[in-house]
């Protein structure tokens, strides 16, 4: 048990990024503290311990590992819980480890890379897992497709000289030389107008046809070129010459697919700035390029062509948006009636009455009497049948002076008390992964597409009401048209890998509704950022944080009072209004092709 207890706090103490405890304890630490725990908090501590150990009998490691979490976290002094910590958290990296193994070998990258992910939370300074975590990446990209291969040639000429190998002694004309030295091989040589004639001496033992071809070239200022097998064309060594005489080949190069414009003319600028190439005809629709040159030239530019699309780098870009939205309201205060209505009681018993048995209420009240001697019993009874009325205004307590038809009434508004809190939170998060190629643009794009109403078209200009009238079912309603705007988060980057980590170039567009319209048309507010961030492989970067901060406050009560200071709260209502909403992008960067280049010289023949 010592040695398990040894190598399970060694464990342990290597994973200090999921250590329970972010400063030393102390004897000194103060009552309460996570050091110095308080009686409720170790009993919380041995209930969740006893849990871990239940729910680690019956193989439920991921939920016992969070109860043996909760336990150190509230006693981080006992030795205990760390140790079963530290035993479990090494269970749980090994399981996920082996999952993520078994799924890579049985070609399911995505659910390995998810295993190492997991892996590396609970231990980020794991190494095996991190190698493991790349393995998967690596083996998730697809084999790159060459940029380029040739799909079309035109052979260059070539002599064929009688073999064997000349001894050369030679003083006279240089032009004789030049056809003496072809003839000794059975080839014929024709000699350009620009070829001078000039006293050269020419030795040269046991060479070939080509060396001694070259050396008698180099002797007289001149170049040749074949024009059959059996005969060769000499003139004058310029540039203006080599244009005219010497001989090409031609090949067409099919370019890989998904290229676009500006890339086919990077690759035509390359092989004009390089290689000097003049003669390339770029044709985009088919996706080729025909190159004529020297033969020595196209092998040379198409070794160049078919390792260029090689060790494209590529980067994981992980994308993690977090949205809070916060609402508090809170009414608190006092109510005090500052209003009345005072209304003739006869006049607006009638008028609630609204006609109703009308004529026989008056017929008794003339009857009765009731009318001219004011009598308040008569008035009483029809009160009392108009209290019946919902909308009418003996349906609230209200006050009576006077008699007759000066009989009058006065309501007077209620008195209330008012203390409400509505608060609410709302969190989301939006993680996305994005694959983007060195050099690319990639584009991601969260939030939703919002209808606008830019027309309206109706056949027959009119309304219900007016349909209803003629009676002949002409109404129809208006056909509408609509463009649809992209409301939320746009963010586009553009990855550079160097040796010193990966630049990103970002583009982020937030729109939102305002709030408000404009002639019906609704307002939508826009917020961009432009930028560029450099970040090592791995590096989380908070990219873009956006607060907006709301706050509305109102005052309900009688003038005067909520002037006075502590009579304001009580003797008003008060309403507080807060909202706040706060968005949060962060961007992880993960190189997945990690493959050098392949170390090779291209020679190019003179």
């Amino acid at each position: 048990m010592t040695g398990v207890a040894l190598f399970s706090l060694a464990s342990f103490a290597a994973d200090q990024q999921q250590t329970v405890l972010n400063v030393p304890c102390t004897q000194s630490a103060p009552t309460g503290s996570p050091c110095n725990p308080s009686k409720e908090d170790v009993k919380r501590a041995a209930r969740a311990f006893s849990r871990a150990l239940k729910l680690e009998r019956e193989e439920r490691i991921d939920e016992a590992y969070q109860e043996f979490d909760t336990a150190a976290r509230l006693v981080p002094r006992n030795l205990n819980y760390l140790t079963a910590l530290a035993m479990t958290r090494e269970e749980l990296v090994s399981r996920r480890l082996k999952r993520g193994t078994d799924d890579l070998a049985g070609g399911r990258q995505i659910e390995a890379q998810a295993e190492f992910r997991g892996a590396l939370a609970l231990a980020p300074d794991n190494p095996f897992a991190q190698q493991r975590l790349q393995e998967s990446l690596h083996q998730a990209r697809p084999e790159p497709t060459p940029r380029a291969r040739v799909i079309q040639e035109s052979p260059e000429l070539h002599v064929v000289p009688d073999l064997g190998k000349q001894t050369f002694h030679f003083r006279g004309n240089s032009q004789q030389l030049l056809t003496n030295v072809a003839q000794a091989f059975g080839i014929a040589a024709e000699l350009d107008d620009s070829v001078s004639s000039q006293h050269v001496q020419f030795n040269l033992d046991n060479a070939d046809f080509f060396t001694a071809m070259q050396a008698a070239s180099n002797v007289t200022g001149t170049f040749w070129t074949p024009l059959s097998e059996k005969q060769i064309l000499i003139a004058k060594d310029t540039e203006l010459n080599r244009r005219l005489f010497q001989r090409m080949g031609m090949r067409t190069f099919e370019l890989s697919t998904g290229r676009t414009t500006q890339e086919m003319q990077d690759i035509v600028n390359l092989l004009r700035q390089i290689f000097e190439v003049r003669y390339v005809q770029q044709q985009t629709q088919s996706g080729t390029l025909v190159v004529r040159a020297p033969v020595n030239t196209l092998d040379v530019a198409t070794e160049f062509l078919e390792n260029l699309g090689k060790s494209r780098p590529e980067v994981m870009l992980d994308i993690q948006v977090f949205e809070v939205d916060h609402q508090l309201t809170r009414n608190i205060g006092l109510h005090i009636p500052d209003t009345f209505n005072l209304f003739n009681i006869p006049a607006a018993a009638l008028l609630a009455l609204g006609g109703q048995n009308l004529q026989s209420l008056i017929n008794q009240l003339i009857a009765g009497g009731g009318i001219n001697q004011a009598n308040s019993t008569a008035i009483s009874g029809l009160l009392s049948q108009l209290q019946n009325q919902q909308s009418s205004i003996f349906s609230q307590p209200l006050a009576t002076f006077g008699g007759g038809l000066t009989f009058f009434g006065v309501s007077l508004d209620q008195l209330a008390a008012q203390l409400s809190l509505n608060e609410s939170l709302v969190k989301l998060l939006d993680h996305a992964t994005l694959r983007a190629s060195q050099g690319q643009d990639t584009t991601f794009r969260l939030g939703q597409r919002y209808p606008i109403i830019n027309a309206s078209f109706a056949p027959i200009f009119n309304t219900p009401a007016i349909a209803q009238v003629l009676q002949n079912g002409s109404f129809q309603a208006p056909i509408p048209s609509f463009s649809y705007e992209d409301l939320g988060l746009d963010i586009k980057a553009k990855p550079l890998i160097s040796h010193s980590g990966i630049d990103l170039q970002l583009e982020m567009q937030l729109r939102n509704l305002a709030g408000q319209s404009l002639n019906g048309v609704p307002v939508i507010a826009n917020r961009q950022y432009k930028g560029s961030i450099s970040l090592l492989n791995g590096e989380p970067a908070l990219v873009a944080s956006s607060l907006t901060l709301s706050e509305q406050l109102s005052m309900t009560g009688i003038p005067g009072l909520g002037s006075i200071p502590g009579l304001n709260k009580v003797a008003t209502t008060n309403s507080k209004t807060e909202e706040q909403d706060e968005l949060l992008v962060v961007i992880t960067p993960h190189v997945v092709n990690l493959e050098s280049p392949p170390n090779e010289e291209i020679w190019l023949p003179r």
